[in-house]
């Protein structure tokens, strides 16, 4: 079994990509099943019903969110649909699902979506303690484990990776939008990387329009991000092998179109 996961859909540019190439790349390189993070997708900050109705008509099997879950108000029109997942870690009785269990070739997969608490400057529940309550609620009803730790800090990520180490399927982090070069099987068997970068604009700074974002660090005066006009779109991901008898992760691979 193959699980395709794409990093950060950034903006229209990172909409349009999947779109245009995600048919073909499910086709050719065997994916069963696809994770996306689409908590940027709509001009860089939250999604609509529009782009995520368009990602899962693409091939997307679940899209998961982050710390712009909330950035558009239409996201309430579908934040109960099974496809879509918000930080389980948000305060509880949040409206959204903290996760989902999908049929895939007869088996159950599995997808928690979690937001990490170093600089994030969100007010979140402990990802650490609640990914734990999870998996005991759901580990007798899953056979394949995924988890999206939607984090800024490395060692962070890194941390919850030997955590779930031997418990989960893949811990993939997201959000920092640069793809990094740490991909393994960790000794326990879970397939780990911290971050698998963004599909978006190449010329931009994680997204948004260089000359913006330098300003702001030049100057130190607020400036309005934008997401760059770049036609340059690159897709960030990783593809994740996993031996359909005993479920266990056997290979796991960047990649960037």
């Amino acid at each position: 079994m193959k699980v395709l996961l794409i990093g950060d859909i950034v903006g229209t540019g990172g909409v349009n990509k999947v779109k245009e190439i995600l048919p073909d790349l499910i086709k050719n390189q065997n994916i069963d099943f696809v994770i996306a993070n689409g908590e940027n997708s709509s001009d860089g900050m939250g999604i609509t019903s529009k782009i995520f109705k368009e990602l899962l008509i693409s091939g997307v099997n679940v899209v998961t969110m982050g710390n712009h879950t909330w950035g558009k108000k239409d996201i309430f029109n579908i934040i109960d649909n099974k496809k879509l997942l918000r930080p389980a870690n948000y305060p509880k009785d949040v409206v959204g699902n903290e996760y989902g269990i999908y049929e895939c070739n007869n088996k159950k997969i599995a997808v928690i979506n979690l937001i990490g608490r170093a600089s994030m400057n969100v007010l979140s529940e402990n990802p650490f303690i609640k990914v734990k309550d999870i998996i005991s609620t759901i580990d007798s009803k899953s056979d394949i484990i995924f988890v999206d730790f939607h984090a800024e800090a490395t060692a962070e990520k890194i941390a919850m990776g030997y955590f779930l180490d031997g418990k989960v399927t893949c811990l993939f982090g997201t959000h920092t939008h640069v793809a990094t070069a740490d991909e393994t099987i960790l000794e326990n068997g879970t397939a780990y990387i911290t971050d698998i970068g963004m599909t978006g604009p190449k010329k931009s700074v994680i997204g948004m329009d260089v000359d913006a974002s330098i300003k702001r660090f030049v100057t130190t005066l607020p400036e309005k991000y934008k997401v760059s006009d770049d036609k340059n779109i690159v897709l960030n991901g990783c593809i994740v092998e996993i031996n359909s008898e005993t479920c266990r992760a056997e290979k796991i691979d960047r990649i960037k179109l």
